[in-house]
């Protein structure tokens, strides 16, 4: 059984509306926004520095920590409490779309479809160190 645990240093970008165009032909394309493109190209290429010799193919349960950073204009009271996790995010982005761009970027790097996912916890907290904590498990495939 495998666990792998890796850090995403920097503040998380949620995965943003796809924009849809059409092209020369006359084709509906659609594509990430510039932002969530480069945040998940980020994600892949450190999740390719954590990944397993052989993707991982059974059911998986993956956690996700967000921490966003401390805001500016918190007290000082409200900074202590943010730090000790008393005070937690309650702004956007929802943390859905945190997830996503994540779980997205380490298909077929991590394991081979994030439809394995059978066990998913996402918390946001704050830090003077913005990051994204990735923990996944591989689970029992016997039942």
């Amino acid at each position: 059984m495998h666990m792998i645990e890796f850090v995403i240093p920097g503040e998380a970008v949620a995965q943003g509306r796809p924009r849809a165009s059409i092209n020369r032909r006359g084709k509906i394309q659609v594509r990430d926004p510039e932002k969530s493109k480069d945040f998940k190209s980020y994600v892949k290429l450190l999740a390719s520095q954590n990944r397993p010799k052989v993707l991982l193919s059974g059911p998986l349960a993956v956690e996700l920590r967000v921490y966003k950073p401390i805001l500016k204009s918190f007290t000082l009271k409200e900074k202590e409490a943010a730090k000790q996790g008393i005070k937690r995010p309650i702004t956007k982005p929802d943390l859905d779309n945190h997830a996503k761009g994540v779980l997205d970027a380490m298909n077929k790097i991590i394991y081979k479809d994030d439809a394995q996912i059978v066990d998913l916890v996402v918390s946001k907290f704050y830090s003077d160190y913005p990051r994204v904590e990735v923990f996944i498990k591989e689970l029992s495939d016997d039942g």
